[in-house]
C-alpha cells in the first residue's frame, strides 16, 4: 500500500466511510507550492452531503486523522494540507526499493496475455527512420505491459503481401540484375522500387502490370512466388541486424501472407451474416458514420482490411489475449476504425479490447519520409552514427573507459531510443541527428551518465548501503523520495494511456532531482550523514536503471 493509499484510508476511516478509500485517493492533490504540504484533500464536494462548509470540515478532519507517517495538518481555504513525517516515510521507501530492486513497481504476475503489434517494416524495403517510431513504441509498451503484471507477446506483423510485391516483380522482371541484388539485396530492391514509380508516372500502364502481377502471385504463380520468397528472406536477415542492435526479440513474424489461407473465412462468414455488399463490382461491409470497409476488390485480390480480419480472429483462437494493441501510425486511424467497426457488427465483444495505439510522423524537412520517392533516412545509418559519435566522446572524456565498444553501443543506442520515447506519442517529430546525438539537456546519454554517476559514487563512497541505516534526509532527498514513492502509479498510468513517453518523462524529473542533489550537497565528506546520502542515491539508481529497461535502453555503470 502506498502513501496515498494509507493517507486515503486514515481520511475514509474518519469520515466513516461515507467516501470510500478510492474515492478519498481520487481526490487527494499535490499542493501546488511544497511549503502548503506534501498532500492536500479538498472539502468542497463534502459541503452539500455533511451541510456544512468545506472549511468547517477540513478543520474536523484535522482533529480527528492521525497516522504514524502524518506530521501535521493545516487547515486552509477548505483544504487539509497534510505534512508527512519525512523521515520515516523516506525510510518505507527505500526499504521498499532496496528490498525489491528492479522488481519495485511490478504488480504480480495476474496469468492474462496482452499482444502488440509493431514495428511491421514492409519487406523489400529498406528499414528507415520511419519504422523507427513503431518499433521502440511498441517494444516500450510491452515492456510496461509486463510490468503491469501482463504477458507481453511481441508480433511483426509484417508488410509481405500487397500489391506493392505486383510492383516489385515488374520491377525486377524490366530493370533487376539478380547479381546486383545478391550482393546488396536492400538498396538494389529500393532503387528498382523508386524506378517503377518514377516510369508509373509516365506510364500508367505499369501499375495495370503490377496489379496482375500481384493477382498472379496470390493465384500461387510458381515464379512469383520464388521471387518474393526472395525478397522475404533477403529483408528479414537485414532487419534482423537492427532488432540485434536495438536488443529487440518477438514472439512471432507472421506478416501479411500468413493470412492467405485464413481470408476465405472472413469472407464466408460476412456473406453466411449477410453484411456483405457489392459496390462498383467490389465488395463492401457498411458503416455507420465512416466510410465502408472494403473487403476485396474488383477482380477479387483482398485488402489490408480483408487480412487484418483474419489476422483479429487468428490471435483471438491462438491467445485469448485481455488485450491488443496496434502500434501503428495515426494515418492509419480510420483503417483500425473500420476494422473494430466490422469485428463488432460481426457479434465479437472481445473486439472492444482492441486498441489502436497510434503516434505522430518522423518528418524530414516538415514532410513525411517517402519509400517510393527515395527520401529515406536508414535506420542503420542512424545507429552507427550514433554509436560512433559515442565512441569518439569517449575516447575524449574518458580514455581508460572499461569496455568502451559495449559502452559506445548502449550509449548510442540509448541515444536514439530516448530521443523517440521522450516525446508526447501524437507528436511528430523532426529527424534531426544532431539533435538525438546531444549529451546534454533531456537526452538518452544524460539519463545514463547521471545513473553512471551514481555507481561512482556508490564506489566511491565504500559504504555498505544494503546495511546502512536512513537517519538523515536533506529537502532535496526528500524531493527525490517523494518521486520513487509516486513510480508504480507512473508504471501503471503509461500502460492505460499506452504512452511509454510517461515514463521517460518521470525518469527525466527524477534524474534532474538527483543533479541538483549533486550539485549542492557534498554527498563523500566522510560527515555523520554520508550513510544516508548513499543510501539515497542508491535507490534512485535502482528506480533509473529500471526506467530505461522499460523503455529498451541499458545503463552502462561507467561512462
Amino acid at each position: 500500500m502506498n502513501i496515498k493509499q494509507q493517507i486515503a484510508q486514515v481520511i475514509s476511516s474518519a469520515l466513516k466511510h461515507e467516501l470510500s478509500v478510492e474515492e478519498v485517493e481520487s481526490l487527494l492533490e499535490k499542493p501546488k507550492y511544497e511549503k502548503l504540504g506534501d498532500l492536500a484533500f479538498p472539502c468542497f464536494s463534502l459541503a452539500k452531503k455533511f451541510r456544512q462548509s468545506p472549511q468547517m470540515i477540513a478543520e474536523k478532519l484535522s482533529e480527528q486523522i492521525e497516522a504514524n507517517i502524518i506530521d501535521k495538518t493545516v487547515v486552509e481555504n477548505g483544504y487539509l494540507n497534510i505534512f508527512l513525517l519525512q523521515l520515516k516515510v523516506a525510510q518505507y521507501v527505500t526499504s521498499a526499493v532496496m528490498t525489491q530492486k528492479l522488481s519495485y513497481g511490478s504488480k504480480n504476475k495476474n496469468q492474462q496475455n496482452v499482444l502488440l503489434d509493431f514495428s511491421s517494416p514492409n519487406i523489400a524495403k529498406p528499414f528507415s527512420m520511419g519504422h523507427l517510431r513503431s518499433t521502440v513504441i511498441g517494444n516500450a509498451l510491452a515492456n510496461i505491459a509486463e510490468k503491469n503484471g501482463y504477458t507481453a507477446i511481441r508480433i511483426n506483423h509484417l508488410g509481405d503481401w500487397g500489391t506493392q510485391f505486383g510492383k516489385l516483380i515488374v520491377a525486377y522482371r524490366l530493370w533487376g540484375q539478380k547479381e546486383k541484388i545478391e550482393q546488396n539485396p536492400i538498396e538494389e530492391l529500393l532503387k528498382i522500387y523508386v524506378q517503377f514509380h518514377e516510369e508509373a508516372e509516365r506510364n500508367d500502364g505499369l501499375n495495370d502490370e503490377a496489379r496482375l502481377a500481384f493477382k498472379t502471385l496470390e493465384d500461387g504463380n510458381e515464379e512469383a512466388l520464388a521471387l518474393w520468397q526472395w525478397f522475404r528472406d533477403a529483408s528479414l536477415e537485414e532487419f534482423q541486424n537492427i532488432y540485434a542492435l536495438l536488443g529487440i526479440k518477438f514472439d512471432s513474424y507472421h506478416g501479411e501472407a500468413f493470412y492467405n489461407d485464413k481470408m476465405a473465412i472472413v469472407v464466408e462468414e460476412l456473406e453466411r451474416q449477410q453484411l456483405l455488399i457489392e459496390s462498383d463490382g467490389a465488395m463492401v461491409v457498411e458503416l455507420e458514420n465512416m466510410p465502408p470497409c472494403l473487403i476485396t476488390k474488383k477482380d477479387g485480390a483482398t485488402l489490408y482490411a480483408t487480412r487484418d480480419l483474419a489476422a483479429a480472429l487468428y490471435r483471438y483462437e491462438q491467445y485469448k489475449p485481455a488485450k491488443i494493441f496496434y502500434v501503428v501510425g495515426n494515418e492509419q486511424t480510420l483503417h483500425f476504425k473500420q476494422l473494430f467497426s466490422v469485428l463488432d457488427k460481426m457479434g465479437y465483444a472481445w473486439a472492444e479490447n482492441y486498441e489502436h495505439v497510434p503516434f505522430g510522423m518522423m518528418l524530414k524537412d516538415g514532410k513525411k519520409m517517402s519509400t517510393r520517392k527515395g527520401k529515406v533516412v536508414l535506420l542503420a545509418n542512424v545507429l552507427e552514427e550514433a554509436i560512433l559519435s559515442a565512441r569518439q566522446n569517449i575516447e575524449q572524456k574518458n580514455p581508460t573507459l572499461a569496455q568502451k565498444e559495449l559502452v559506445a553501443k548502449q550509449v548510442g543506442v540509448g541515444a536514439v531510443l530516448f530521443n523517440d520515447l521522450k516525446n508526447d506519442r501524437m507528436n511528430d517529430i523532426e529527424f534531426s541527428l544532431e539533435q538525438m546525438l546531444t549529451f546534454e539537456g533531456e537526452t538518452g546519454p544524460y539519463m545514463q551518465y547521471t545513473f553512471a554517476r551514481i555507481q561512482s559514487l556508490l564506489r566511491k563512497g565504500n559504504v555498505d548501503v544494503i546495511t546502512a541505516k536512513l537517519t538523515f534526509l536533506d529537502s532535496e532527498a526528500w524531493h527525490m523520495v517523494k518521486l520513487i514513492e509516486a513510480f508504480p502509479k507512473w508504471i501503471e498510468k503509461a500502460y492505460d494511456q499506452a504512452d511509454p513517453s510517461l515514463i521517460a518523462k518521470f525518469s527525466l524529473q527524477l534524474a534532474r532531482a538527483f543533479n541538483k542533489f549533486y550539485a549542492y550537497t557534498k554527498i563523500l565528506d566522510g560527515s555523520n550523514e554520508k550513510e544516508s546520502r548513499l543510501v539515497i542515491a542508491y535507490v534512485v539508481g535502482i528506480v533509473i536503471e529500471e526506467c530505461l529497461t522499460l523503455l529498451g535502453m541499458e545503463a552502462p555503470k561507467g561512462m
